[in-house]
């Protein structure tokens, strides 16, 4: 069962909440029209996490309209991804944000306290592969989770892979990010007995097709229990990472 709904139901058998309260929790409208956009309300209590704002495309007076709706309807932490820095300035004028350059995130709020069940480690292959592992570091925070940060630890020097082995023996998820050959994903999968999230980057020359080479590598991984997401993609990464590291066995008692 949903997260969220079972916190609700754990308040209402703790006495912290009302069974009327309860119920308008549950049954409260589940997305808001404001002409640009359909603000989905119930995304938290359906999967677990609210709605994330995704900044490219959208204009700094339509990121406001959502924030606003978002707040009034008591979501306290925003994440805004692909996000310029342009558009943050104007948000600022009217919501508090912190903005991370690197990320090309912008949050609202303050990140919770880790509620996962062990640590998401996210590890680069170099340091161009940063922007995209800060984009998964961050999500993974902002919904939850304590995560590890190894940055610049690939292939071409393994010495530094190697160094990090207790971080990466003791990961509940691992997110791997790499651009070239995109190896980094293969040699931890072959290291890790949890779960690896390989991301490819569009760092490369050339022959890298902009990602393409590490996507089909990490596709193509002969490593058990690496997943893939596309190409630069931090934010799904992240989120995956999360969803696994709040994983309950359903059905126990």
């Amino acid at each position: 069962m949903n997260n969220e709904i079972k916190r609700v139901l754990e308040s209402v058998k703790e006495g912290s909440l009302s069974v009327d309260d309860a119920l308008l929790k549950i049954k409260v409208e589940p997305f808001e029209d404001i002409g640009f956009a359909k603000v989905d309300l119930h995304r938290k209590i359906r999967q677990g996490a609210a709605e994330v704002i995704y900044g490219a495309g959208k204009t700094p007076e339509q990121m406001i309209g959502i924030i606003d709706i978002m707040k009034k309807n008591g979501q306290d932490t925003i994440l805004i991804t692909r996000l310029s820095a342009e558009a943050a300035d104007e948000i600022a004028k009217v919501h508090p944000i912190s903005y991370h350059k690197d990320a090309r995130c912008g949050i609202i709020g303050e990140l919770p306290a880790p509620t996962g069940i062990g640590k998401i480690v996210v590890a680069t292959g170099g340091t161009s592969d940063i922007p995209v592992a800060e984009e998964a570091a961050l999500t993974a925070q902002i919904l939850g989770n304590e995560v590890t940060r190894l940055y610049d630890v690939g292939v071409a020097g393994l010495h530094r892979t190697l160094a990090h082995l207790d971080d990466i023996m003791g990961a509940s998820v691992i997110v791997a990010i790499a651009g070239m050959e995109g190896a980094l994903a293969s040699v931890i999968g072959g290291l890790a007995d949890c779960p690896v999230i390989a991301v490819p980057t569009s760092v490369g020359y050339g022959a890298s097709f902009n990602g393409l080479s590490a996507l089909l590598s990490m596709l193509n991984s002969c490593a058990s229990g690496v997943s893939v997401v596309n190409i630069d993609n931090g934010f799904g990464a992240g989120y995956l990472a999360s969803m696994i590291n709040h994983m309950d066995v359903k059905g126990a008692k």
